[in-house]
């Protein structure tokens, strides 16, 4: 379906939102009151991937409003005539649009920042109850068993490790204080008045994450500097029946090492986020032992896709009267 607004004044820029998840489209139709006042908007409610699809609803464009969309530096080039401003949804637009060629096509880029601090944190401690306490396990082999018995640990002095502290990482940290947790954080740029409120070890290297903690959690954006930076090395230390999690970047982890380390069977993993995605069907992660694996939605949380699009919404507005907002 193609929502419409002011199209018929043609002299007004135009805003297109050439595909969005079905979850968003709600708030997405809410805030199109706020851009219509200044401008065209074209809305199509459903979720393509098809990069010529994208370009077919993108001709003419002023504003293109995404998620999900990866643009080539092609695709930069055959819409810099008119297009001068895109927002993304969400934080990491870097590994979906080369920033950099977009400005030198004088091209504004927008991003979505901290909207899905908490709901990430709260799926990270999700997986670590789901693998410490199975309660969706449990509740399948109930269904279809009667009665199954099964152990469950208690996180309740766990030590949990922290590699990276935004906003995400300080959110993961104080739900793990209050679960009782101990915690080591390593961090290029540590909060020291928050770690010390927590009690927490401030860590020398990631190496001390990786040797001490009983839980291991990696909080860092992807960049060339991050990339590959837990090696097998890292997870070699991990002590058996130890959990590593991630809902951060897949590519923060040699993928290679993390297969490895979970067929030995010996610790377990709780992960949302993979490389590549969507996962496939044949992905040796798919029949790694101990793990929980959910499909890269732990910033989808009701609040965190209305934030986003605000956030996108004041993008637009803020470029549409000659300013910027989150600008990248």
């Amino acid at each position: 379906m193609i929502i419409e607004r002011n199209m018929e004044h043609t002299d007004l820029p135009l805003v297109v939102i050439p595909a969005c998840f079905p979850s968003m489209a709600p708030y997405l139709e809410r805030g199109l009151d706020a851009i219509a006042t200044k401008a065209r908007v074209r809305m199509h409610t459903d979720m393509t991937l098809d990069l010529d699809e994208i370009m077919v609803r993108l001709e003419h464009a002023n504003v293109a409003m995404t998620t999900g969309i990866h643009f080539n530096n092609d695709m930069l080039d055959a819409l810099a005539p008119t297009l001068r401003c895109i927002t993304f949804g969400g934080t990491g637009v870097a590994n979906f649009v080369d920033v950099n060629h977009a400005h030198d096509l004088d091209i504004m880029v927008c991003n979505a920042v901290h909207y899905g601090d908490n709901a990430v944190a709260e799926h990270t401690i999700a997986l670590l109850f789901e693998i410490t306490h199975k309660a969706g396990r449990l509740d399948v082999r109930t269904r279809a068993q009667g009665w199954p018995g099964s152990d469950i640990t208690e996180i309740g002095g766990m030590t949990m490790g922290i590699v990276g502290f935004g906003g995400i990482g300080h959110r993961v940290a104080e739900l793990a204080h209050g679960l009782g947790m101990k915690l080591i954080v390593w961090a290029r740029h540590p909060d020291t008045e928050t770690l010390d409120r927590l009690g927490a070890e401030r860590a020398d290297s990631i190496d001390d994450v990786f040797a001490k903690a009983d839980v291991v959690s990696p909080h860092l954006a992807l960049n060339d500097a991050t990339r590959g930076i837990i090696t097998a090395r890292h997870l070699d230390m991990l002590h058996p029946g130890a959990i590593f999690l991630n809902t951060a970047r897949a590519e923060l982890v040699e993928q290679g090492a993390l297969e490895r380390r979970l067929n030995n069977g010996d610790i377990f993993a709780g992960l949302d986020v993979f490389d590549p995605e969507p996962l496939p069907d044949d992905a040796p992660l798919r029949d790694c032992p101990n793990t929980v694996l959910t499909p890269h939605v732990a910033w989808r949380s009701d609040k965190a896709l209305a934030g986003i699009v605000d956030q996108n919404i004041r993008s637009v507005v803020a470029f549409l009267d000659g300013g910027s907002y989150n600008i990248v």
